[in-house]
């Protein structure tokens, strides 16, 4: 099994919402903010290769959306999701599996694209895509404080696909490749458990964004119900031996994996490094 980073692009957020009650003056010295108070974040996909099948979790906002929307949440990079596949020998239709963590149009936006006739259609066509059923669910009947994150036009083309695999309680996908849930950021978030020789991988998504929100108390204002996020990483750290972790950042945008570590203060990141310098590629 081989695992790869795929960077999508760069997405801007607000500092404060992404770390809610904590107070700048402490999270400004651990992630950093423009003069805007924009903090800049990753959208770095997981490519998992076993054999013939090829696994991406998540797809980043795609490039579907007005260039309104897009000059507002993200900044130009020269990567893209095609470039970055690309960079490890992949296309587009080479992906036999999607895995979507959950559905907020940062995670989701490049599972659509729009056809020469402005039509939406998959960008996959030959991948299933695996999303939870409470997250659908939720995504399809929203509340009002998370309802812009959920765009139809990236929802509707992939439940009317016929390509949807809806999973509804934890499970091992594939061998080795494990689907955990978690709802305190959002109902249904999917957090995979990737296990590679005596390590186990697991995708932050939302539940880890950076390695600042390792913390039990750094929770984003963007998370729908925070004290059940508290209980959500309480409830990951009791069911894991740390020294058998690599967390892969989805968000971080200065580091792309960590080893954690338990101290007198709680859990913090160890050791940091990317997937080649891990396997020495």
């Amino acid at each position: 099994m081989e695992l790869f980073a795929i960077d999508t692009g760069i997405i801007k957020f607000d500092g404060g919402s992404m770390f809610g009650i904590i107070p700048k003056v402490i999270w400004q010295e651990q992630y950093p903010a423009d003069k805007r108070n924009y903090s800049h974040w990753a959208m770095r996909c997981l490519l998992v290769v076993d054999g013939d099948r090829k696994i991406l979790i998540d797809t980043g906002i795609g490039n579907k959306q007005s260039k309104n929307f897009i000059r507002y949440y993200t900044e130009k990079t020269d990567y893209s999701l095609q470039s970055s596949l690309e960079k490890h020998g992949f296309g587009f239709d080479d992906i036999t599996d999607i895995v979507l963590t959950h559905l907020h149009f940062d995670h989701c936006g490049g599972c659509v694209r729009y056809n020469e006739n402005n039509e939406p259609i998959l960008a996959f066509p030959n991948a299933t895509i695996h999303a939870s059923k409470q997250q659908l669910e939720w995504s399809l009947n929203p509340n009002d404080r998370e309802s812009p994150s959920f765009l139809k036009e990236n929802i509707l083309p992939i439940l009317e696909s016929g390509k949807l695999n809806l999973i509804d309680k934890e499970q091992e996908l594939f061998p080795g490749f494990y689907l955990k849930l978690y709802n305190g950021h959002t109902d249904g978030q999917i957090i995979p458990h990737i296990h590679v020789n005596d390590k186990i991988f697991v995708f932050g998504a939302d539940l880890f964004p950076s390695t600042t929100h390792i913390p039990i108390p750094y929770i984003m204002a963007y998370d729908t119900r925070p004290l059940l996020t508290i209980d959500d990483k309480k409830r990951f750290f009791a069911g894991i031996n740390l020294q058998d972790l690599v967390v892969f950042f989805e968000h971080d945008l200065y580091v792309e994996c960590c080893t954690l570590i338990d101290t007198d203060k709680g859990v913090k990141a160890d050791k940091t490094f990317t997937l080649d310098e891990y396997f020495k590629r």
